[in-house]
């Protein structure tokens, strides 16, 4: 059996290379589908908090600016995101009105109070990082981050100073670095190697599997816990399979869909400790958190 996951392991690997060739106001209620009481979670080494595998970014998919409607929508797909277990939510500054988006969203569904906050500093001054940060604390509407990073490493040096010093004053809980593109690896695996931050959040995938070689083993050596992005490669992985039918033992880890395959490749290793597939719609996010 052992054999044979490795082989599939690899057929994915092999499947990767092909294919890179109801709106509520206020109040929204919450989803009848519970969490799983098997709910598959993982801690952050450093301080011992466990997360659910599964989390929620916000690129894109949350920065809808001030439409009503669009905005109550995303606050449906908050609340599915709660009603199945989900604490991990990211976001940037980057994102446009994104934080703004997931305030408003907060603020509204039930669940709320498991959230495991996560955002980043994107700035390259890092006289500007306190002001940034304590404009993301007032939209999200918390008054500290589980989790602060600094932004595909966007003035690190200087920014890790001050998070670290928020870090004594209360301000936050966590502190880590992120890339969305692989142009930075090196870099980033010299920060990680020898800097104190406690989480470090990279793109990885069935396609995207550079981090597999130096990024992930080096996180389980330095006890670092690993947020992935893009597992989806945003659309391209569905774009690629989804006229494909999923392989039939496919239900032997309990995968019923594409979305909850590509997910339950990704947080497979061991190194792995939380993904944060992006979704605007309901419907999704419940797919979604099926790989839990």
């Amino acid at each position: 059996m052992k054999n044979d996951a490795l082989r599939r392991r690899d057929l994915l690997g092999g499947l990767g290379a092909i294919a890179a060739l109801t709106t509520l106001p206020g109040t929204v209620l919450r989803s009848a589908i519970a969490a799983p009481a098997d709910m598959l979670t993982r801690p952050l080494p450093t301080t011992g908090e466990r997360v659910p595998v599964i989390g929620m970014g916000s690129w894109i998919t949350f920065n809808v600016g001030a439409d009503q409607a669009l905005r109550d929508t995303r606050a449906q797909v908050l609340a599915a995101f709660f009603a199945r277990g989900g604490r991990v939510v990211d976001s940037s500054p980057m994102y446009g009105s994104s934080q703004e988006v997931i305030g408003y969203c907060l603020a509204r569904v039930p669940g709320a109070d498991t959230l495991f906050s996560a955002t980043k500093v994107w700035t390259w001054l890092q006289g500007d990082g306190p002001d940034q940060m304590a404009e993301s604390r007032r939209l999200w509407g918390v008054p500290a981050f589980d989790l602060m990073q600094i932004h595909n490493l966007l003035g690190w040096e200087g920014h890790l100073e001050t998070l670290l010093a928020d870090r004594e004053r209360g301000l936050l809980r966590h502190i880590g670095i992120t890339t969305s593109h692989g142009r930075r690896h090196e870099e980033f695996e010299a920060i990680m190697a020898s800097q104190p931050v406690d989480t470090v959040q990279i793109t990885y995938n069935i396609v995207d599997r550079e981090a597999e070689r130096r990024l992930l083993p080096l996180a389980a050596e330095r006890g670092l816990a690993v947020i992935i992005n893009r597992p989806f490669k945003r659309k391209a992985l569905f774009e690629a399979f989804a006229r494909h039918p999923l392989p039939a033992w496919a239900a032997e880890f309990d995968a019923g869909n594409w979305a909850q395959f590509f997910l339950k490749f990704v947080v497979s290793h061991p190194a792995v400790t939380c993904a944060i597939p992006a979704t605007s719609r309901v419907d999704h996010m419940h797919e979604n958190m099926g790989a839990l």
